[in-house]
């Protein structure tokens, strides 16, 4: 009789769970990227326009000025959107923690059922094995009893 795992199913869903999460905190990384890829990008602009700005006519100062300041501000609300993504990031990951755990759990009580269901099956086996040897034995003896009554009865005869 093979193995069966009568906690498979849940088995099978707690790493479906956790499989679907994997996905989750995937998702949450691209996003603190996406925002740190932004922030990247605006801060390369302004840096750039700083740059420019020594050797810009004095008229389009200010407009630089403006936009720089601009940028720093999107740059700004860019961070505390970043901070709330890795903090969200954080908890994905806290809850993958969680369903990984979950799952180690039944699957180590997976492999203790079937190093269990391994030892009973070899105890049957072996339960087995001694009663075939005890039969063999026994006939054995029955033919030995049998065949030394027959020289004692050729023995008798010859007397």
């Amino acid at each position: 009789m093979p193995f069966h795992y009568r906690l498979d199913k849940v088995l099978k869903y707690r790493i479906q769970k956790r499989d679907e999460q994997q996905n989750v905190v995937v998702l949450a990384k691209n996003e603190v990227q996406r925002i740190q890829g932004e922030i990247d990008k605006n801060k390369n602009s302004a840096a750039v326009l700083r740059k420019n700005i020594r050797s810009a006519h004095h008229t389009l100062m200010e407009n630089y000025d403006i936009y720089i300041k601009h940028l720093d501000e999107i740059i700004a609300q860019l961070e505390i959107e970043k901070q709330a993504a890795i903090e969200k990031l954080n908890e994905e990951l806290e809850k993958l923690a969680e369903l990984e755990k979950a799952v180690k759990v039944l699957e180590k009580h997976r492999e203790k059922m079937l190093e269990q269901y391994k030892e009973e099956e070899k105890k049957a086996e072996m339960k087995v094995l001694n009663e075939v040897a005890g039969q063999k034995h026994y006939s054995k003896m029955q033919a030995r009893i049998k065949e030394e009554l027959e020289d004692e009865g050729m023995n008798l005869d010859e007397n």
